[in-house]
């Protein structure tokens, strides 16, 4: 019996109007009836995730659960409980953002409540609206972060390759980093071994889960980890397409048609 079902947001359980579905929620519903666990794993920061979680009737929960910022904390619902939290050090932060500074990105600085955007584009700010909130910064350094605890940066642009060409370019400053994509604009940047797979065990591990009774669900590059360490992964029907070969099941359903109800009901509620 599946006990833990760790679920991406962005793309897989919420739909193309950032809610989440009604055959979703009753799905959701139906599975924590049985004592499922179904916790969100984002790479937006726990605060970012509270009208999902309304949605869910998780809100401010005891004894549930949220992955956050790929893995770099993980929170108990109930008044945002932090219990584990893995950043990156100030130097390397500011050196990230320096760097992104030389090329054709948006930059953003995630600290464990706030999040700072540089080269914030209208089209991006359309983007994220409903996702977050994010504050605009136009020095062209991040000194007023210091002393703060920083999760991770982020570059954006929408052509992955472009992205994958700045990976390489900065090959010299990532040897104790985490490099992933996501949403099909975000290259991100953890501390070495934050992902959301190593989340999702230590949440397993605090929880008395064995592995194996666990599913993850995403969409994208940064859902890879937990895909391959869960007892059952799971890629949607819209996720990238090489990346579905690593998946134990691929959904018919997208994340606009309740790919996240269907696992529920074939593995779950054995439909």
């Amino acid at each position: 019996m599946y006990k833990i079902i760790a679920c991406d947001l962005d793309e897989t359980l919420l739909n193309d109007n950032h809610k989440v579905s009604t055959r979703n929620i009753e799905a959701i519903k139906r599975a924590r009836a049985l004592g499922v666990k179904f916790v969100p794993a984002t790479g937006r920061g726990f605060t970012s995730v509270s009208s999902t979680l309304e949605e869910l009737q998780l809100l401010d929960s005891d004894n549930e659960f949220v992955i956050s910022f790929n893995g770099g904390a993980i929170t108990e619902n109930k008044n945002n409980r932090l219990l584990h939290f893995e950043g990156i050090t100030f130097g390397k932060a500011s050196e990230l953002f320096r760097r992104g500074l030389n090329y054709n990105v948006g930059i953003r600085v995630y600290t464990k409540d706030n999040v700072y955007a540089y080269n914030y584009t209208d089209e991006e700010k359309q983007y994220s609206s409903t996702r977050m909130k994010i504050t605009e910064i136009f020095d062209t350094n991040i000194d007023f972060l210091k002393g703060q605890e920083i999760v991770k940066v982020l570059y954006i642009n929408t052509d992955y390759n472009y992205l994958k060409g700045i990976e390489n370019d900065l090959r010299d400053i990532l040897n104790d980093m985490n490099v992933t994509y996501s949403s099909n604009r975000y290259i991100e940047f953890n501390h070495s071994g934050v992902d959301k797979g190593t989340g999702l065990l230590t949440l397993a591990k605090l929880l008395h889960v064995d592995p194996k009774d666990t599913i993850a669900i995403g969409d994208n590059y940064n859902d890879l980890s937990m895909i391959k360490c869960a007892g059952l992964g799971v890629y949607v029907a819209n996720a990238v397409e090489e990346l579905k070969q690593h998946a134990d099941y691929v959904t018919t359903a997208t994340n606009n048609e309740g790919a996240v109800a269907e696992v529920i009901e074939k593995f779950i509620l054995n439909k």
